[in-house]
């Protein structure tokens, strides 16, 4: 099986709002949420493709922040055969006024993401899990919330 590397992000703005796109593609009947993020060019770092997916998916030059996970599991996405998914997600804080536009997507992006919306854990928390991949989304961004309101 092969091996595909990605970095993922949970950019999250000051109103404790999480970042999610809306994906749909073949081997789900229904869409589903999911961070920004993709997977590693040949000799680049996790970090480094961080900092580019962001920029990519999102036109954000944001610092990306700490490593909050590391992921192992097998998906099959966007036509693709299903494969072994190494992920790691970091935070990338930023402002609710931070302008999010498609800066540089692909034709598979164009053609798999639906849309993007500003979630509170709260609206995550009523949405049924399914809704979510991960299906573990909520939990680390329950994480990250808790973390910044203890502060």
């Amino acid at each position: 099986m092969k091996t595909r590397q990605c970095a993922r992000l949970m950019i999250v703005n000051e109103q404790q709002e999480l970042l999610l796109f809306q994906y749909k593609d073949e081997h789900k009947a229904e869409p589903f949420w999911a961070t920004a993020g993709g997977e590693l060019k040949e000799g680049e770092t996790y970090r480094e493709a961080a900092k580019r997916e962001l920029y990519e998916e999102t036109g954000l030059r944001n610092n990306i922040g700490e490593l909050l996970k590391e992921n192992e599991d097998i998906f099959a996405v966007a036509r693709s055969v299903p494969a072994l998914w190494q992920e790691k997600y970091y935070l990338v804080n930023c402002s609710s006024d931070s302008k999010v536009f498609a800066a540089e997507w692909t034709d598979e992006e164009k053609t798999t993401i639906q849309k993007w919306k500003w979630w509170s854990l709260e609206a995550m928390k009523s949405e049924e899990s399914q809704s979510f991949k991960p299906e573990w989304l909520p939990k680390l961004f329950d994480r990250i919330v808790e973390r910044e309101t203890a502060q």
